[in-house]
């Protein structure tokens, strides 16, 4: 699978299950959650790929988008726009010391207790494979 960098990239995730207003009170209601890879830090700046600089198990996103109308958060994050990050890495390739991470790789959005389980299914770049 291609290698993620802050090239771009998206992480999917659903479903997002969080509290919405109404009426008669919070509504759990589930929803999408997108994260973009190119808002992730930090990023490996000692080693690039495309011309932008790769992704570890380090790297973690800072914010992730769909859930917006559950202002009253995540059911289990208690969120609502929370941050995300890889739940796996590569058991092969490592760049500084930490796991690379590439498209198919696990994520945990929306929070860092996991709300939303996802994956990364747009790679962020088309050159380099990280097959292990």
């Amino acid at each position: 699978m291609f290698a993620n960098t802050m090239m771009g990239g998206m992480n999917f995730a659903f479903p997002d299950v969080c509290k919405t207003p109404s009426p008669v009170g919070p509504i759990p209601i589930p929803y999408p959650n997108m994260s973009m890879g190119m808002t992730r830090v930090p990023p490996c700046f000692k080693v690039f790929m495309g011309g932008t600089p790769a992704h570890n198990m380090n790297t973690m996103g800072t914010i992730s988008n769909g859930d917006n109308a559950g202002v009253a958060g995540g059911v289990a994050s208690q969120m609502d726009m929370g941050p995300d990050r890889h739940m796996m890495g590569s058991f092969g390739v490592f760049l500084q010391g930490m796991p690379a991470t590439k498209m198919t790789s696990m994520t945990g959005q929306n929070g860092m207790s996991m709300n939303a389980p996802g994956m990364t299914l747009v790679p962020a770049q088309f050159k380099v494979m990280i097959l292990k």
